[in-house]
């Protein structure tokens, strides 16, 4: 049977490298039917009756990748291996002293060795040359620790871990900002982080009026002895404003630009608009947040921690390719119905690399549910990424995963409780919950919910290469053929050809591959708006957050990848990443040639990797 669900040697290699029971390099699962009974088996255990109900429905809604689980919930459930199930960590607000430092590094060695990705916010750390007021000591800053990590991180890889995937973030008026910004332009620098910075609303304020922006830090931190005042501040680390000391100023607008400019050199930093992510957050009343999880679909206080999954929506394409085409959102409801039910019981199936760790899953009960295949199942409708009937589609197919979402947490509170840190009337406060429809705020108000969130849409790489290469998360199609570089194990990586699913599944349906309809269009022949329009449309239906890149052509003038991020900004978007083909970070795709048409429609030209 493995045979007929894996249909393409990339799917089959993955399975048996990547999620494949095995003991002593033995594999001890004889077809992925057999992972998928592992994985329900092990989440359908901890429901207190009808256990084995609830494994065959979990069974079902995986097989075929109808729905795919996070990699580390199909690697590690069941396994018997002291593993994380959790895909996603921010650590702990790291402390400005030299024990606080390594003791935020071994916490981030621990999490990584156990399979989880983390987030780190650096802007607790002095910035560089300045002396403590204790110790007399003079800061090295954020940058140079970072490298600590960095060469943690690549130890583990080189120890035959699988590779670690780190976020580090700092905030836009850290006075180290302009070194983080800059930092990956050396393309042998931190090549194991994600780099983003925190923007505030005032800092956007300050870049539309051309005024000065302030560099500071907690006073508290410094041998303070300028002469300045102090400006109250919201600060990482701290529960509210701390009186920070200015040290030195820069026009918003130059920031902004170096921000862009090293995002248009070297595809980093992103940015993540910080006030909006703490201002929508359904936990605001309670946690602030500073950092994401690698891909940034996920914002987290400190220590924590979500589950993740994908509806695949190309298993819901009713008459593909025909006129009559359609997508069956009931069906998508009814899965993520399960799927929410699944994802909440991997919460008490998993173990967790770090106490604290365990404490802000079991209080929050965050997880996140999102889509995958989004771009091949627009196509297999009919329907053209850029073009308003596919944002139609997409948006439809989000309030449909986010209502049925909501509610079956609502009634899982009534079945098993609300999540311990559910405090009703703030809850019903946050805006997130106040945009919900009024059935399913007086469902909360009644039975409160099980989980603090529900909605992330996460990149989904190699399950969705599992899934026989269905396009990632809400991205359209990089390439119809391409060459990708992957990992396997402690080998170097190495390069495989692809061919996306929309297209095999034409070919299959006796689609003339020289000859294909104007559904079928590709990243980078669609302009930066395309994107941008995309994420904005599925934005309110998402209250963790979206892992979307925009890919822009090398030949895009500057002042146009920085409005990228400016209409990001503009159109309510939590964060925002471009990239753009560049030396420093070299090709992870490749795009390649389609056979030649006959004039009739046309895919596009060559795509530059993305």
């Amino acid at each position: 049977m493995t045979a007929d669900k894996l249909a393409t040697d990339i799917s089959r290699r993955i399975w048996r490298e990547k999620y494949r029971l095995k003991r002593g390099g033995v594999g001890l699962e004889a077809s992925i039917e057999e992972s998928w009974k592992r994985v329900a088996h092990t989440l359908a255990a901890v429901e207190p009756r009808d256990q084995e109900h609830w494994e065959q429905r979990f069974y079902r809604v995986l097989m075929d990748f109808r729905f795919l689980p996070g990699g580390r919930i199909l690697a590690g459930a069941g396994s018997g291996r002291d593993v994380t199930l959790f895909n996603c960590f921010v650590m702990g607000t790291i402390e400005d002293s030299l024990d606080g430092i390594f003791h935020a590094l071994e916490e981030g060695a621990i999490t990584m060795q156990q399979g989880g990705g983390v987030g780190f916010d650096f802007s607790t750390l002095r910035p560089a040359g300045t002396p403590a007021r204790r110790t007399g000591t003079v800061a090295s800053g954020p940058v140079s620790f970072m490298r600590l990590w960095d060469g943690m991180c690549e130890t583990m890889i080189s120890g035959g871990n699988r590779r670690g995937a780190m976020m580090a973030t700092l905030r836009c008026d850290h006075p180290d900002i302009a070194l983080f910004v800059q930092a990956k332009r050396d393309p042998r620098e931190l090549r194991n982080f994600n780099l983003s910075v925190l923007i505030t609303d005032a800092f956007m304020a300050a870049v539309r009026k051309d005024m000065d922006w302030p560099l500071l830090f907690p006073a508290a931190a410094l041998d303070d002895k300028s002469p300045e005042p102090l400006i109250q501040r919201e600060w990482s680390g701290s529960e509210g404003p701390v009186p920070c000391r200015v040290l030195r100023r820069i026009r918003a607008r130059q920031l902004w630009n170096l921000i862009a400019r090293a995002a248009f050199d070297c595809a980093e930093p992103g940015v993540l608009f910080i006030d909006r992510i703490n201002r929508e957050n359904n936990l605001g009343y309670r946690e602030r947040i500073s950092a994401t999880n690698p891909c940034g679909e996920v914002p987290l206080p400190p220590y924590g921690a979500c589950d993740l999954g994908a509806i695949n929506l190309t298993k819901f394409v009713r008459m593909p390719f025909t006129s009559e085409a359609s997508l069956d959102l009931e069906g998508v409801a009814d899965l993520a119905a399960i799927a929410v039910r699944m994802l909440d019981n991997l919460i008490d199936a998993s173990r967790f690399p770090l106490p604290r760790q365990a404490e802000m899953a079991r209080g929050t009960r965050r997880i996140g549910l999102g889509i995958t295949g989004l771009g091949d199942a627009l196509i297999m409708l009919g329907l053209h990424y850029g073009e308003g009937p596919a944002r139609q589609i997409a948006a439809s197919t989000m309030r449909a995963v986010c209502h049925a979402a909501y509610w079956t947490s609502a009634k899982l509170a009534d079945e098993k409780g609300p999540f311990p840190y559910f405090e009703r009337v703030p809850y019903l406060s946050a805006p997130f919950v106040l945009s919900l429809p009024s059935r399913l705020r007086a469902a909360i108000r009644h039975w409160g919910i099980r989980n603090s969130h529900l909605i992330s849409i996460a990149p989904t790489g190699t399950i969705s290469l599992l899934a026989n290469n269905v396009s990632s998360g809400i991205e359209p199609v990089f390439a119809f053929r391409h060459t990708r570089s992957l990992r396997f194990g402690e080998g170097d990586p190495v390069r495989v050809e692809l061919e996306d699913y929309a297209l095999s599944q034409w070919r299959d349906r006796g689609g003339d591959p020289r000859r294909l309809t104007p559904a079928f269009v590709d990243a980078a022949s669609l302009p930066p708006e395309d994107h941008l329009a995309m994420q904005a449309v599925v934005q309110p239906y998402v209250d963790n957050a979206i892992s979307k890149t925009i890919n822009v052509p090398r030949e895009l003038p500057f002042e146009a990848l920085r409005s990228v991020y400016e209409r990001g900004f503009e159109v309510g978007l939590k964060g925002c990443t471009a990239y753009r083909p560049n030396p420093v970070t070299g090709a992870v795709l490749t795009a390649g040639k389609l056979p030649e048409d006959d004039g009739s429609h046309c895919c596009g030209p060559d795509s530059d990797p993305g």
